[in-house]
């Protein structure tokens, strides 16, 4: 029991906010440093990117990566440039689209494009690791006992697990470190192979005499790449991550920060869109198609083949190990992401246990989906391609939504109602042509939503009223009772008779005297979507009688938490006085839980005997 007991407590030690979720001055960074920590994620495509390229294009590789390269710099920047001005805490698309979709439609549409987010983060994760672990096995100097694809996969995203269980810190200066290595290694191997290009002239012509041979002219050539970049989404992958780590972007005001994420996204959409297409080139141009093939030297490391055949083994080995680092930290920040957007949703909307905002135990459940989903793709890159694109699309297609709608009163609309159109259409190529994508994502999208339809049913009796505020006429009102036993007398605003009336009914039931001072209390349902929220309470004179009166998504733990007050500030436990709510008592459950209403004397009781221990102080609820 003690050992449960000292595992839970450290499983929980830091509930609360995820601990990648900084948002304090002192743990602000210069925006080229925030850069890196998103480069982890996107540069380190570099590492797989040309070999999926090629896979998916053949000779079409560096044509469909040039699309890709124009639809990253004037589609998806000028997008997230415009994300990063509506949402500069870091919320993102997410929290754009839940504006304009109110209730329970913002909250669904919330629920599914976390599953989408989760397919982008995990698969970030799984491939990452795969290919690092590809870099690793197909490394001349690895041993032939550690040739195993899938152990050296496990290992490192168990590593990745133990990493965060432990504590990360220090994210940014080993991002910086990385990225900086990472690119200059990149950036020598893509000059190298460039200068091979130029002295050998025939490889161009031989690449150009093939693919005029197999499509025809310019345009067949254009319109088939059209069809084919979807394929090459990969390389759209740090956006969403560039603007959920605008908190760390130092500035001196917002305004300033905005800007500064934008030459965040700008240099590093410029940098990546360079190397997509000198790295397309070269790889087409240089390695044999067979080696791209499963299995072969190239495939799902082409950088990685051309500097062991051009520079040696020896520097060939160092870019292994650089590429093997930042994929796995590339995981890091995919885990990093998941941390920071399941406990800013979920939680808030009732929708995952408490739990939920402890870094530990999310740890833990990541970790295991991303053992699950290795063992499901085999850990092969190429295959997880499509699951990967399909997540990243879909929030970049979110995005050009979120922002079209947020500019249609603005001739802008135009333009990014095309970008929209185009990532709509890229979407649906992408899974059409793999639609393992859109299951994976299924399969997070089901869990997520059953896991917090549960988990809202479960924490439906929690208090959830946050905080109680009473205006001077309410104050006023309570002050008038001489014996400061509040009596509330819990009425629907819609329903029927009149206040004499019921006044006259209750004391008859109950036996209350004349002199019993009475208080009617009003629940105005607001937005039932909503989990926690603060409550009003305003009071008012109608007639002889005295009424409080509030808005609440929820009416039951509205007036639990009114009783819980008065109790507070009286000394004397109060009296609450129901009628039983008629109908069946499945339904009324069902519209407790989605409605914020149902048979409330008795939900009204159970949150109060969960949130008060003792029952001598607990207000005493009579139902007639």
């Amino acid at each position: 029991m003690a050992l449960a007991m000292s595992l839970r407590d450290w499983l929980l030690s830091d509930l609360g906010p995820a601990e990648g979720a900084h948002t304090h001055a002192e743990s602000q960074h210069a925006w080229w440093q925030v850069m890196c920590l998103t480069g982890v994620d996107y540069f380190s495509t570099l590492g797989y990117q040309p070999g999926i390229a090629f896979l998916a294009a053949g000779l079409l590789s560096p044509v469909a990566t040039l699309i890709l390269v124009l639809v990253t710099l004037f589609g998806a920047l000028p997008v997230y440039r415009h994300v990063a001005e509506e949402s500069p805490y870091g919320q993102g698309s997410i929290a754009m689209l839940e504006k304009f979709l109110p209730h329970w439609k913002g909250k669904s549409a919330v629920l599914i494009l976390l599953g989408f987010a989760s397919t982008d983060f995990i698969i970030t994760m799984t491939l990452s690791a795969a290919d690092a672990a590809t870099h690793f096995v197909h490394n001349p100097m690895t041993p032939a006992s550690l040739h195993s694809q899938m152990g050296a996969t496990l290992v490192l995203l168990g590593l990745l697990g133990v990493v965060f269980l432990m504590g990360f810190k220090e994210a940014i200066g080993i991002a910086v470190v990385l990225v900086g290595v990472y690119l200059a290694l990149n950036g020598v191997v893509a000059v190298v192979a460039i200068w091979h290009v130029i002295e050998q002239p025939h490889l161009i012509a031989g690449w150009q005499h093939a693919l005029f041979a197999a499509h025809g002219n310019p345009l067949g050539i254009l319109g088939i790449s059209l069809i084919l970049f979807p394929k090459l989404a990969l390389g759209l992958s740090g956006f969403e991550t560039g603007v959920a780590v605008m908190p760390l972007v130092k500035g001196q005001d917002l305004k300033e920060r905005i800007c500064n994420t934008r030459k965040l996204l700008s240099t590093a959409a410029i940098i990546m869109s360079l190397f997509l297409m000198v790295t397309s080139v070269a790889s087409t141009l240089l390695i044999p198609a067979k080696a791209f093939e499963e299995g072969g030297p190239a495939n799902g490391r082409a950088m990685a083949y051309l500097a062991h055949e051009y520079l040696g083994h020896g520097f060939g080995s160092l870019y292994d190990i650089s590429t093997i680092l930042i994929l796995a930290f590339a995981g890091a920040s995919a885990m990093a992401g998941l941390l920071n957007l399941i406990p800013r949703y979920l939680p808030g909307f009732g929708m995952a246990p408490e739990w939920a905002l402890a870094t530990r135990p999310l740890v833990l459940v990541f970790t295991g989906v991303a053992f699950a989903v290795t063992w499901i793709f085999d850990a092969n890159v190429d295959a997880q391609g499509g699951a990967y694109a399909t997540g990243v699309l879909v929030l970049i297609t979110s995005a050009s939504l979120a922002v079209t709608l947020c500019l249609w009163r603005r001739w802008l609309r135009w333009p990014y109602l095309f970008i929209f159109l185009l990532f709509v259409y890229t979407t649906i190529v992408n899974m059409g042509e793999r639609p393992e994508g859109i299951k994976i994502a299924s399969f997070f999208i089901v869990s997520i939503i059953f896991v917090s339809l549960v988990s809202r049913a479960f924490r439906s009796t929690e208090l959830r009223i946050t905080g109680i505020h009473l205006d001077e006429a309410a104050v006023e009102l309570l002050r008038e009772d001489p014996d400061q036993i509040i009596r509330l007398v819990a009425k629907k605003p819609e329903t029927g008779g009149t206040l004499d009336e019921t006044d006259g009914y209750i004391r008859y039931l109950h036996n209350l005297s004349a002199d019993e001072s009475l208080y009617f209390f009003q629940v105005e349902r607001s937005d039932a979507s909503t989990f926690e929220t603060t409550l009003t309470v305003h009071g008012r004179r109608e007639g002889k009688h005295r009424v409080l009166y509030a808005t609440s998504p929820v009416v039951a733990n509205s007036i639990a938490a009114l009783l819980i007050e008065l109790e507070k500030r009286t000394g004397q436990v109060p009296h609450a006085y129901f009628s039983w709510t008629e109908g069946n008592p499945v339904s009324n459950i069902f519209r407790y839980i989605f409605l914020g209403e149902g048979d409330t004397a008795p939900l009204t009781h159970e949150v109060l005997r969960r949130a008060i221990a003792d029952p001598r102080r607990r207000p005493i609820i009579h139902v007639s």
